[in-house]
């Protein structure tokens, strides 16, 4: 006992001490390290397996914490539609979510996965979201402070169910309506497509002053990485066939289809997305010279890249012919997290044998993991891998509902209005006696928010989620003692023997996603050709139109009144009666060019064959007549 005094033992414990805290202390996990520092020091600690678990993303549905855990697995996706249960809470979404990361972090290393979603019209997998315009309405708005506010409160909304990763926005430029995704073009013009950028500081946050060109950046737990897509000429495939060929020179690639990415990688996107279609007969998904060449060594893009849902698989026809070939080619091309999403063991087997091989060189996949680990650090994913409850009353909030409201208004726009200048239809007059509305998309709130809805594909009726539909949004508008009488597909006789004061009329497209969504004839659905028919030959009428791109529209509007082009309004229908009974005057301007007849494209402005039934930038204005 003598031989210790009291002094000496605490100055042995204190020793013991500041060695176990040597031995914890890592320089990756301290948030004070520079960037640098922490993604080097975490890559020399990290094997094979465990970096290329880090470029391997699964699908929510096959990510158990077994499999998170065994693989290493750095990245989990909900595909269109895919839910932890139907009408899902924002608290169900962050158990499972939390569930996923609580078995990421207890790996050796303990690196955060990262959940990603599409959230490309608010956070639109999610019940009760608010369901924002489709791109195509937002675009004519020509309005880049309200996008950004638009990409602010889609971040709030999908923060609120524990998701830090949207996988939007398109920044297509749809140069062939028939494309099944224009909807999620904002404009046929790439200068429209570069405005509408801005919703990269609403999504992230706003880049700081002194950050290098290319570098991601988020802001922190109120906001979330962003992806800009499709990299690259996706909305130039030949006729508008989805995942086709662009057939276009170098100088039209970079001039037209490149912009909005030089935008984006300057606003500090977080993540680009590679598109399935080819450039000249190249599929993007190998096309090194320009995932590698362009984006990460010309202009500098220091974020990753990700691939489509399969997309290495469809690198080959039929896709997945020679899987191994298509790992090779896809990470060679310089993909960084390759989104499988189901058969992970095959993609970690070719991969890592590839790589045993030196079939793909080592600073291949250091190059993918520094990548993704960069943006895992700068959006704090280390200090804050755990999703919390605090933002779950942002979901669907009544701010987010005005804001998506607003939109709407400033998206419509007018092509018709009366038959001269000095006769208007509209706005229409609130009190009438009794008034029809009717057509197919009316009294539909799937149809009015079109694809990827609660559902990859968009679904039809009221139950999908809450919403306004625009039969509520006139019935909530017009005076009480105005009775309205709504009749889905009404006959003539019905029509012309209901002494109605006028007719709204809304017809369009039914809800579709890609490929689904590729049409030869672009018509109205049935019945609605029948309904302006029956509808306007019998009293004066407004007709609206439900679609996400110009319709063949001409052979009706001599028969109509007034002609509106409301796109894909989503959920906040409101916004459409609000500009039809004049509490705020129409403002849009075409974002894209409505045909004459499909046999005229591909048309767009400035293409010398021009003969629109509508011009680019055409619009109508009315003025608000007062709100009461």
């Amino acid at each position: 006992m003598g031989r210790f005094s009291i002094p000496k033992l605490g100055f042995v414990l204190l020793c013991c001490l500041a060695a176990v805290t040597e031995a914890t202390y890592v320089k990756y996990k301290d948030p004070k390290q520079p960037l640098g520092v922490r993604i080097k020091d975490l890559m020399s600690r990290m094997t094979l397996a465990e970096k290329i678990g880090q470029m391997t993303q699964i699908e929510r549905t096959v990510a158990t914490p077994d499999v998170m855990k065994n693989y290493f697995i750095g990245s989990v996706l909900s595909g269109g539609g895919s839910v932890p249960d139907p009408k899902a809470t924002p608290e169900a979404w962050i158990e499972m979510v939390n569930t996923m990361q609580k078995a990421a972090l207890s790996t050796r290393l303990g690196i955060p996965m990262i959940y990603g979603i599409d959230a490309v019209h608010g956070h639109n997998n999610v019940y009760k979201a608010t369901i924002f315009p489709h791109n195509v309405g937002l675009g004519v708005t020509r309005d880049p402070q309200l996008v950004k506010k638009i990409g602010a409160a889609t971040a709030l909304e999908v923060r609120a169910t524990g998701i830090p990763y949207a996988f939007a926005p398109c920044i297509a430029v749809c140069r062939d309506p028939r494309w099944g995704r224009c909807y999620e073009s904002y404009s046929e013009d790439h200068k429209i497509v570069q405005l509408m950028t801005e919703i990269i500081p609403g999504l992230q946050g706003e880049l700081p002053a002194n950050s290098k060109k290319g570098v991601p950046f988020v802001a922190g737990k109120d906001k979330v990485a962003a992806c800009a897509k499709h990299y690259l000429g996706d909305g130039g495939t030949t006729k508008g066939i989805n995942e086709n060929n662009t057939a276009i020179s170098m100088n039209g690639l970079l001039s037209i289809h490149m912009p909005a990415y030089l935008n984006s990688i300057r606003k500090g996107v977080a993540t680009v997305m590679v598109s399935y279609s080819s450039w000249n007969g190249v599929k993007m998904h190998a096309n090194r010279d320009l995932v590698t060449g362009f984006l990460k060594n010309k202009l500098k893009f220091r974020g990753f890249v990700i691939s489509d849902w399969q997309g290495l698989d469809r690198i080959t026809s039929p896709p997945h012919a020679n899987y191994s070939y298509s790992v090779e080619a896809g990470v060679s091309a310089g993909i960084d997290m390759i989104m499988v999403p189901y058969s992970f063991t095959e993609f970690i087997d070719d991969l890592t044998y590839q790589v045993k091989q030196k079939i793909i060189p080592m600073s291949r996949i250091d190059d993918a993991v520094k990548r993704i680990l960069r943006v895992k650090f700068v959006m704090g994913l280390f200090e804050n891998p755990m999703a919390d409850k605090s933002l779950v009353n942002q979901l669907g909030s009544q701010e987010h509902r005005e804001l998506a409201r607003e939109a709407v208004r400033k998206s419509l726009v007018l092509l018709k209005n009366g038959e001269a200048a000095d006769k208007p239809l509209l706005p229409l007059p609130k009190k009438a006696t009794k008034i029809l509305v009717a057509g197919t998309h009316a009294d539909n709130l799937g149809y009015q928010c079109g694809g990827w809805t609660i559902t990859w594909q968009g679904l039809s009726g009221n139950d999908l989620t809450v919403g306004t539909t625009i039969l509520q949004a006139v019935k909530n508008t017009v005076d009480p003692s105005t009775q309205v009488v709504y009749s889905q597909n009404p006959d003539a006789q019905f029509v012309k023997s209901g002494r109605f004061s006028h007719a709204i009329v809304v017809v369009g497209e039914p809800p579709y996603a890609e490929t689904n969504g590729d049409s030869l004839n672009l018509t109205i659905s049935q019945p609605g050709p029948d309904t302006i028919y029956n509808v306007c030959g019998a009293v004066k009428c407004a007709v609206v139109v439900i679609s996400g791109r110009p319709v063949v529209i001409q052979p009706y509007v001599s028969s109509i009144n007034a002609l509106v082009a409301a796109w894909l309004p989503g959920t906040e229908g409101q916004g459409v009666a609000d500009v039809l009974f004049g509490d705020y005057g129409f403002t849009g301007k075409l974002a894209r060019t409505w045909f004459k007849t499909v046999d005229q494209l591909p048309m767009n402005v400035g293409d010398p064959h021009y003969d629109p039934l509508f011009p680019f930038g055409f619009g109508l204005t009315t003025k608000p007549t007062g709100k009461y």
